[in-house]
């Protein structure tokens, strides 16, 4: 036992992809191309062939057709290109292949900046121009929709910002190898490996700059292999480190003890394997970020673990589209569904009569609470509620807000299509969800009126949407 979570020699699996492969040497050993003899393709000897992008999909792939029409998608190629492909996983309706040579590159294509895009799952948009990048999410929300038979009136309005050092939170995988070096990264798109991070433009300058440090203080832990994770945090007053602690180490809490000291950030140990507690080395941080509601300054308290929109200034955004769209007056009551900590319930609340927050997790309706004490906002009530079930709607609310997870909200939008509110607001991360739920509410009797797309997670095809629905006339 007294070797436990040390450095020694033991047979393991690979654990990473190192951050010099290129995307043939990373794909090969596990492709096994099937030699696109199913695919009725023209394969050259080495199972490779031509095809011509016409469209990205929703996910960011190229989509292409081969010999016989079965549809390819194609990892980071863009509409427009002639690229040279090998297929890595066959199905029955489609294939999936990645470029083994770019043959006739897009106008829209830039070298990405980062040396890990090749292998990182993190970005997968880098090798397309910004602006090229939100056109793309902007068609992704109308395409959308379309497939549910609704139709915008007016393209969606575009919320940008900058497309790099945005990220302000972020979680890296920690490995220790069969010859017991200790790695710390990504995962790789579509695996478990880990890719080695030395430099990520993506992350807020702040938390880049400690890529490298942690790296050092890894290598020279006692018990590296009960690092389960590290978790990089910045609010408006600095930085926190989380280290995922599966057993305790005392000589190790006290290198991170200084290494924290050394580097000026805030240092967590999250430790034991069942109910792990969060322990903060010294004084805990101030953990918070400051929307504005109209000319006014909040503050909101945040904990690791708590939901938070990780570009502050699309966010930010976010929350002035939607005072401005839902024109709030002091004799109405809102809805805040998928509260989490306050964020759009508090940029509410001084602009109407009371508000009803409405939360799935206590520790974040606990926040919701305290931040809205600490903010002064005495017209906020704060509830922790099953959002799968029917939302409450016996404080007759004029609007609603809701911000649901991927999953979307189907249960509440087919209530809320049987409800008098006058506007529903829908923030989302899943253009596909959402257009699901939008057609129960138009079904319902609403129709939209606003329609935007956020940049939230700029240099991938992730996209956030938020639409506005407002009761027709009878």
């Amino acid at each position: 036992m007294g070797m436990l979570g040390k450095r020694r020699p033991a047979r393991m699996s690979r654990q990473r992809i190192s951050s010099d492969s290129t995307i043939e040497s990373s794909t090969k050993d596990r492709t096994s191309i099937n030699r696109a003899e199913t695919s009725g393709a023209n394969p050259d000897d080495a199972g490779q062939y031509e095809v011509d992008i016409l469209r990205l999909a929703h996910d960011g792939r190229g989509i292409a057709r081969n010999a016989s029409g079965k549809t390819l998608f194609v990892n980071q190629v863009l509409p427009g290109e002639r690229v040279k492909v090998a297929i890595h996983r066959s199905r029955k309706r489609f294939d999936e292949a990645h470029p083994r040579e770019l043959i006739t590159p897009s106008a829209d294509r830039i070298s990405p900046p980062c040396p890990h895009y090749a292998q990182c799952g993190g970005c997968d948009l880098q090798h397309l121009a910004l602006e090229a990048q939100r056109r793309h999410k902007c068609d992704v929300l109308i395409d959308q929709l379309a497939r549910q038979g609704i139709t915008l009136s007016l393209p969606p309005r575009l919320l940008a910002g900058k497309g790099f050092g945005y990220r302000r939170r972020a979680r890296l995988g920690v490995k220790v190898d069969a010859k017991g070096r200790v790695h710390l990264g990504f995962r790789a798109r579509g695996s478990h490996y880990l890719v080695d991070i030395g430099e990520c433009p993506i992350l807020a300058p702040s938390l880049s700059a400690l890529l490298g440090p942690l790296r050092e203080c890894l290598d020279h832990l006692q018990a590296p292999r009960q690092v389960g994770h590290i978790e990089l945090l910045v609010g408006d007053h600095g930085a926190a480190v989380v280290i995922r602690q599966l057993r305790t180490n005392l000589d190790d809490a006290k290198r991170w003890r200084q290494w924290a000291d050394a580097h000026g950030v805030a240092l967590g140990l999250l430790q034991g394997r069942q109910d792990p507690v969060l322990e903060w080395v010294g004084k805990a941080p101030r953990l918070s970020y400051t929307p504005k509601s109209g000319h006014r300054d909040l503050e909101l308290y945040i904990a690791p673990g708590d939901f938070l929109q990780i570009n502050a200034e699309i966010n930010q955004a976010l929350v002035t589209c939607a005072l401005e769209w839902l024109t709030p007056h002091k004799d109405e009551r809102v809805l805040d569904l998928f509260a989490g900590v306050g964020n759009f319930s508090l940029a509410l609340a001084p602009q109407v009569a009371n508000l009803l927050s409405v939360e799935g997790s206590l520790a974040m309706v606990e926040r919701l609470r305290g931040n809205a004490r600490y903010n002064d906002l005495n017209n906020i009530e704060a509830r922790m509620g099953d959002l799968n079930q029917p939302p409450p709607l016996d404080s007759r609310p004029h609007s609603v807000v809701l911000d649901p997870p991927r999953g979307g909200a189907e249960t509440v939008c087919r209530t809320l299509a049987k409800s008098e509110v006058e506007r529903i607001l829908y923030v989302s991360c899943d253009p596909a969800t959402l257009s699901r739920d939008a057609l129960h509410l138009v079904e319902g009797g609403y129709h939209i009126t606003r329609a935007a797309v956020a940049d939230m997670f700029v240099q991938t095809a992730h996209l956030e949407a938020m639409l506005l629905f407002e009761r027709s006339p009878a």
